[in-house]
Formats: C-alpha cells, structure tokens, sequence
C-alpha cells in the first residue's frame, strides 16, 4: 500500500470518527434536554425536537431485534472497509471514499446506541408530513445512500468499479 492510500484511509477513518463524535453528541443533548419533556417546537407545525427511544428500524419496523441489526451493521460496516481498502488511489474516486465513510459513520452512530442503550436515539421530527423521528446518524446514511445511488449510476462506468470484481485471472483468461 502507497503512501497515499495510506493518507487517504487515515482521512476516512478520522472523518468516520468526527461524524460518529457529532451523532453522539447530539444524541447526548437529546437524552440531557428532550428525555421526559414535552417536544420543542422549532418551527410551528414543521418541525420539532421529540425525543424517541426507538428499538426497532427504519418507521420502527421489526422492534426488539438487537442482534439481527447488530448483524447487518457488522457486515455493512465489513463491506464498506473492504471496498475503502480496495478502492484505488485516484481522485476519481473521492467521492466514493465520502460517501462510504458517511454510510459508516452513521450505522455506527446507531451501532453505538444500539450496544449501550438497547435501542436508538431519536429526536428530530418534521410534524409538517408527520415523517418518523429520527437522528444524526440517519441523516448520513439516507443522504450518503442517495449520493452512493447517484454515483453508480450517472458517475462512475462498470469498468470502473472493476477493481471490486472477485474474477481470478483463469476465469478472466476463459472469456
């Protein structure tokens, strides 16, 4: 591994460190003002702090499920280091480096609450289209996703994500 690389992933990591700090941080401020209170309202009928302990998914779905969403966290995370670490250095590909490390960053925002509280903090809510209560983390991974949907499909070609194939070189010489 070049120097550069090396750079490169210490920037991811350090980034990945900042926004899981900024997602606990929030949260902590939730749980010391929000928890046992009434909602605050920011804008009235848009948008407001409600504090949620939130033990399931996305819109709370499959609730009480820890384990299976510590699972998924684990290989997701898993996926996102192999793809940084395989990731060429070229500046092409900075953008995907971003977009993983948010990704990353939120699912263990939610990973960290997920071990030490049995369930997720949530506290953002816009009551204008009555949206579930979410936080930080969910933010990362919803607009990170987005961008991830975008780059693959109007960024980058197939043969340039070539470098993620899992062909050995007999397979190759076959085609």
């Amino acid at each position: 591994m070049n120097k550069r690389k090396i750079i490169l992933l210490t920037v991811d990591f350090i980034l990945a460190v900042i926004l899981v700090a900024a997602d606990q941080i929030t949260k902590y401020f939730a749980i010391l003002n929000l928890k046992g209170q009434s909602p605050y309202t920011i804008i009235d009928g848009v948008f407001e702090l409600h504090y949620l302990e939130n033990r399931g998914a996305a819109f709370g779905m499959l609730q009480e499920q820890k384990f299976f969403f510590i699972f998924i966290a684990a290989v997701i995370l898993s996926v996102i280091v192999y793809v940084l670490f395989k990731t060429p250095y070229q500046k092409m590909y900075i953008k995907l480096h971003i977009t993983l490390v948010f990704i990353a960053g939120g699912a263990i925002g939610n990973l960290v609450d997920r071990v030490r509280y049995d369930y997720v903090v949530d506290f953002l809510y816009f009551s204008l289209i009555d949206f579930p209560v979410f936080n930080v983390a969910d933010i990362y991974v919803t607009l990170a996703a987005f961008c991830l949907v975008i780059l693959l499909l109007f960024v980058y070609k197939e043969s340039d994500l070539e470098f993620l194939t899992f062909r050995t070189k007999k397979f190759r010489d076959l085609k």
